[in-house]
């Protein structure tokens, strides 16, 4: 495995000795009108009878990924054409054709996609668009319509020819070409490209192609370049970067005027006072030395949702750090997300042990009740979620529904190895001394003053979270595009980069606004340093909601009900990760200014 660089595209790549015969295989069937994928065997196209189907990870079952061999049969510098596969013909007095017909028709007003597969690598559909520059989709439609009044809809406007109204197009013909390359001393030939162009001739009764295979004197280190290469985002993903990067330059230069001019002035003539008159007459963060440190409510809750945005914060380190590193890149189908839900179960110990930790030193007791939640919680509803949106993928028949069997895995490394781990760290964390503060805690609360509005708790929080949004949201288009529109993503060096620059940005934010609220005599600052950060996760979900109403053409209720359910899970791990850091930004700066100051 090579190194990504952020502007780079993948560098592991599988180049297969082509001898003799080339195999195709087949993937589900999406579309960016539906959230619902399809098994190829789903629809009523040439299937072979016996099929020995490549085993999956559990990524590739999680994303709803079903490859399974084709009946195209190719050989090394054998051309072939027009060679038929199959022949399908549909009696409409059947109810069972007409379901198949029905289904079919219903897939091309979906534009559903084709994705076939050649030595681990999309054989693409490379087409011209309107700058002139060629694009590659890893896809290509199974058909066409065009509408009642003459409008030709998604790929009827490739050809002139498909003009009839309320017509269906089904593209029963592909033109295969591969292009390989072949040293002299070489035996047999490295693939570089694989391409196909869709036609539709005949009409519905016989599926055909033709194959043909040609010499390339390009010699590409990775064979995803010309796939990658047509998509022009690398401008887009460095302005992300430079936007980013201004925002987190302002934070980094208001916090240093805080820490390096107020702060250490404040720090200065605190320590120089010598009269319990002198520090009576001053006011601001030094007042509330004997609260700030105060058990905050509901801390069973607060521990709890520390724990598991622990466990949530290590695991995207580690997975986009091996991301970078080149292991999690496209060609490994279903790594990344099998990483991640592996470092997931993994990580409970860490889980376990921060909760029990900030537990006891909020002066809990109920440390079963605490490792428990901690457990359960945030992953019970992300599973309760996830088993819902399921059963509706089981009602309509799509790939993306998990199998039985899975479910039961996932439950097992959940029980089994997740939970026990976290009940260790939780073990641990509790036989720890409780953490020790550098002042003492007053045995009654000092009363906070009337707040004017800007220090008060919403409307700190509601800012609080614009700024982190402002890093990421350029990014976030690009994620769900991957998601719900199937475009690659492969710039992972982007997106650590602005991993690193979330993670500043929410710390910096919250600190803050921290210093502010201290200073207006707030010492409630727990709760309010999660929430904070943590609020980045609303706007989040309002972009959601605008990419889903302005850049989807989603139609269905089932279609709806699954961005939304799967969205309230993004949201909920997103609001446990950004929360996460703003609370263990706040708690060291809290921590750092009352331990250099002296309180009598």
């Amino acid at each position: 495995a090579s190194i990504f660089l952020p502007s780079l595209s993948p560098n592991q790549c599988f180049s297969l000795c082509f001898q003799s015969a080339i195999e195709l295989f087949v993937n589900r069937l999406d579309s960016v009108e539906s959230v619902l994928p399809y098994e190829y065997a789903a629809f009523d196209f040439c299937q072979l009878e016996k099929e020995n189907r490549p085993s999956e990870n559990l990524g590739q079952v999680l994303f709803g990924e079903r490859i399974e061999p084709s009946p195209y049969k190719f050989h090394f510098k054998k051309e072939e054409q027009c060679k038929p596969v199959c022949i399908k013909n549909y009696d409409l007095s059947k109810e069972q054709d007409k379901s198949k017909l029905m289904f079919l028709k219903n897939g091309m007003s979906l534009n559903y996609q084709h994705h076939w597969i050649i030595d681990n690598m999309p054989v693409t559909w490379c087409y011209d668009v309107e700058d002139g520059q060629k694009f590659c989709n890893p896809g290509f439609p199974i058909g066409c319509y065009v509408t009642k009044d003459g409008h030709p809809k998604d790929a009827c406007v490739i050809s002139s020819s498909f003009n009839q109204k309320d017509t269906y197009y089904i593209f029963n013909h592909v033109d295969i070409t591969i292009h390989f390359h072949s040293e002299g001393n070489e035996v047999g030939a490295r693939l570089v490209a694989a391409k196909l162009e869709p036609r539709s001739i005949r009409g519905f009764d016989v599926a055909m192609y033709a194959f043909t295979d040609c010499t390339s004197n390009v010699y590409r280190v990775c064979v995803w370049d010309y796939i990658l290469e047509s998509m022009p985002h690398t401008n887009i993903q460095w302005f992300s970067i430079m936007n980013s990067l201004v925002i987190v330059l302002f934070l980094s230069g208001m916090v240093a005027m805080i820490m390096l001019r107020t702060l250490h002035k404040d720090i200065a003539r605190y320590n120089q006072m010598d009269s319990t008159e002198e520090a009576q007459e001053e006011f601001g963060w030094k007042l509330v030395h004997g609260d700030v440190f105060r058990p905050p409510r509901k801390g069973m809750l607060l521990s709890v949702f520390l724990g598991s945005g622990a466990q949530i914060l290590i695991m995207t380190f580690v997975t986009l750090f091996f991301a970078c590193l080149g292991f999690l890149s496209p060609a490994n189908r279903g790594a990344l997300m099998t990483c991640a839900v592996v470092l997931w179960v993994l990580l409970g110990t860490p889980a376990g042990y921060v909760a029990a930790r900030f537990y006891k030193s909020f002066g809990g007791e109920k440390w079963k009740t605490n490792v428990l939640l901690t457990s359960f919680l945030c992953p019970g509803i992300v599973f309760a979620d996830f088993f819902i949106m399921n059963l509706i993928l089981w009602g309509e028949g799509s790939s993306a529904a998990i199998p039985f069997g899975t479910l039961v895995a996932i439950l097992s490394m959940w029980f089994g190895i997740s939970v026990p781990l976290t009940f260790i760290g939780a073990y641990f964390g509790f036989k720890k001394h409780v953490m020790e503060h550098p002042v003492r805690i007053n045995q009654i609360p000092r009363q906070i003053p009337e707040q004017s509005f800007y220090t008060k708790p919403l409307p700190g929080i509601v800012m609080g979270g614009i700024l982190p949004f402002g890093c990421i949201f350029i990014q976030l288009f690009f994620i769900l595009n991957s998601i719900w529109s199937h475009q690659m993503y492969y710039m992972f060096g982007f997106l650590f980069l602005v991993f690193i620059i979330l993670v500043i940005t929410c710390s910096e934010a919250t600190i803050l606004l921290c210093y502010f609220h201290l200073c207006a005599e707030d010492y409630h600052w727990q709760w309010r340093s999660f929430l904070t950060s943590g609020f980045t996760a609303i706007y989040f979900s309002i972009y959601a909601v605008h990419y889903f109403f302005t850049k989807l053409q989603i139609t269905g209720t089932a279609s709806t009900i699954l961005y939304f359910g799967y969205t309230m899970i993004m949201a909920l791990i997103f609001f446990l990760f950004t929360g996460t850091i703003g609370f263990f930004a706040c708690f060291w700066f809290v921590t750092k200014i009352y331990s250099v100051v002296k309180v009598d």
